[in-house]
């Protein structure tokens, strides 16, 4: 049956509620930075609002970097508790719009996915009304704008809510779908990394359309039978994934220390190979599969720092944990000049594996 999914992405969400607190920053460029122990030289940016993002900074981007782009930015230090305080009021106007408790699902501080089918009775038209009345309730209670994306799907909803930022919505019915895709570059479909990205593009394949064209069996010889068959799916715009409240998961994970603190990618990348490949046996052995890879470092002045990365769908095997362990590992080089003494890879959001449709089911 005919699915009504809204994506709420919030609008530059830190550096947002830092305007909000305090007026004098209006007009302003605001960076709000994750600071190392090094202080307001060392850290990264963890986020930005519109004018600084246009002197080009950037998420991830070292502090240092981004005071290089824009010198007369006001740079602040990240709030956690009160961004967490935000959340938690944002999340629960959010929820009151979705069809019932069990049709809300928080995916970070500032992103969630509502199913809206009964609500609407599954018409895009009503759908509208609720989009907006979403956008209404979040400015008139916490003085905060979002971007909506309305779509059939997670994956879609998702896409549409970052076409019109900031203080968008975009509505993409069942049958404006594969328009919507077909001209995107590949690399904007929600699940996509770099290196997935630069696989396609070698392939010839530049764009969500050329994607969707792409003969099965030779997407599935590239990546894998489960990667390859999703990448078919994902660019026609198939997603049966359910929006629904997330609960405490079980986790895998390893952590080991290198042999001695270093830098050197040879010896980095050769432990972080060993600990991808443990924890992929540990999935398979309980046939499960995963949609977030969380990567720990402890550095040489034994500062620990933590990334994650979540995934639109379940994904396993072990290339998918490899390429995404090395593309996290690469920002840990890139933001710190510390050396490493440990390593540790961890996978959670479970799922137990209960086997592949065939592609005849949805086409």
């Amino acid at each position: 049956m005919e699915r009504v999914i809204i994506h709420v992405d919030m609008d530059y969400f830190y550096a947002a509620i830092e305007e909000r607190e305090d007026p004098s920053l209006k007009d302003k460029a605001v960076v709000v930075c994750m600071y190392s122990n090094r202080g307001e030289e060392g850290g990264a940016v963890s986020t930005s609002n519109y004018i600084a993002r246009e002197a080009g900074i950037r998420s991830a981007m070292p502090c240092k970097q981004a005071k290089s782009l824009k010198p007369d930015a006001v740079f602040l230090p990240v709030r956690k508790e009160l961004y967490e305080n935000v959340s938690a009021r944002v999340m629960d106007i959010l929820r009151s719009h979705a069809d019932s408790e069990e049709n809300f699902e928080n995916i970070s501080i500032d992103e969630a996915f509502l199913e809206i089918s009964q609500n609407c009775g599954r018409d895009f038209e009503k759908a509208r009304y609720i989009g907006m009345r979403v956008k209404h309730d979040v400015l008139e209670h916490e003085k905060l704008t979002c971007s909506v994306g309305i779509g059939p799907n997670k994956l879609i909803a998702k896409m549409a809510s970052s076409f019109r930022k900031p203080d968008g919505m975009t509505i993409v019915k069942p049958d404006e779908v594969r328009d919507f895709l077909n001209d995107m570059p590949v690399n904007r479909l929600w699940g996509i990394g770099k290196v997935t990205g630069e696989k396609l593009k070698k392939m010839s394949i530049e764009t969500i359309g050329q994607l969707a064209a792409c003969d099965t069996q030779e997407l599935i010889a590239e990546f894998g039978k489960k990667r390859g068959t999703w990448l078919k799916k994902a660019a026609s715009g198939i997603d049966e994934s359910p929006v629904t409240e997330r609960t405490a998961t079980d986790q895998i994970g390893r952590m080991a220390s290198l042999k001695e603190d270093t830098r050197n990618d040879d010896m980095i990348f050769a432990l972080l190979d060993e600990l991808a490949d443990d924890v992929i046996k540990k999935a398979e052995s309980r046939k499960v599969s995963f949609r977030t890879v969380i990567m720990t470092v402890i550095f040489s002045n034994f500062r620990m720092a933590t990334k994650s990365r979540t995934f639109s769908h379940a994904v396993s095997g072990k290339d998918i944990l490899h390429e995404t362990a090395r593309e996290i590992m690469l920002q840990f080089l890139h933001e710190s000049n510390m050396d490493f003494r440990r390593i540790g890879i961890r996978v959670s959001n479970l799922q137990q594996d209960v086997g592949q449709k065939s592609l005849l089911e949805y086409f």
